[in-house]
């Protein structure tokens, strides 16, 4: 069973969260709803990002936090690095896009800083053949939502609950193999073909504070990362979970 894990948080304050890879910010924006006070690290300027936000490589900013000690000031840390090998986008994208490291896997070097750091983590990843362990699966459906987008996380130093997956309630809007089917899902991806519009991507995931559809297109759902958060702040610091 998994034990609660000591961190140093002063009374009455919310813990802080490291947002690596952090882009507009749908992940820190549900664990900023679950409780917890969210710093982004993105390599590029990220305008629309609704928290404070170190512009740097994340994996050479989470490096010099533990090297100098103040990585001590977080109470966990999520990541949702670039899309990697044996996923939809290449590592030549990920380059085209400005995301850094043009090595083909940032998830090893990535795990075994997130070790480093003693912390409990979140490794965020699309449906693929990224070197992750799918200890969760989440999708829109299980919070209601007008879109798909399955992610799954592996957390580190803590476990989380796997919700149960209701069955999809019909197709995903849009033209597949030349045929266009009606749904009540939108594709939160591309353009074209039946694709969602930039307003029914924001909808459709709840993040209506960027209308930049690569920013919407990379963006997982904030009730993910608040369904996460909730049970990360019950994990490390039970008292501060409200009743």
């Amino acid at each position: 069973m998994t034990q609660p894990i000591p961190i140093r948080r002063a009374p009455g304050h919310r813990p802080k969260l490291l947002d690596l890879f952090s882009c507009a910010g749908g992940a820190g924006k549900g664990y900023a709803n679950a409780g917890f006070d969210v710093t982004g690290v993105d390599i590029i300027d990220r305008p629309n990002y609704p928290f404070a936000l170190v512009r740097a490589d994340a994996l050479d900013h989470l490096a010099a936090l533990i090297a100098s000690g103040e990585i001590e000031r977080f109470a966990a840390v999520h990541a949702s690095p670039p899309r990697q090998a044996g996923c939809a986008l290449t590592v030549g994208t990920n380059a085209s896009r400005g995301w850094g490291r043009t090595h083909v896997q940032l998830i090893p070097e990535l795990r075994t800083l997130l070790d480093t750091t003693g912390l409990p983590y979140v490794i965020e990843q699309p449906n693929g053949k990224a070197p992750v362990r799918a200890d969760v699966r989440l999708c829109g459906e299980m919070f209601g939502l007008g879109v798909l987008r399955h992610r799954v996380f592996e957390p580190g130093r803590w476990t989380v609950p796997q919700p149960a997956h209701p069955r999809h309630r019909g197709y995903v809007r849009g033209y597949r193999h030349g045929v266009y089917r009606d749904g009540p899902y939108v594709a939160a991806y591309g353009a074209g073909g039946g694709k969602a519009t930039v307003p029914e991507m924001q909808a459709a995931m709840g993040i209506t504070w960027t209308d930049v559809r690569e920013e919407l297109t990379e963006a997982i759902p904030p009730a993910y990362s608040e369904h996460i958060g909730r049970a990360l702040l019950a994990t490390i610091h039970p008292a501060a979970v409200a009743a």
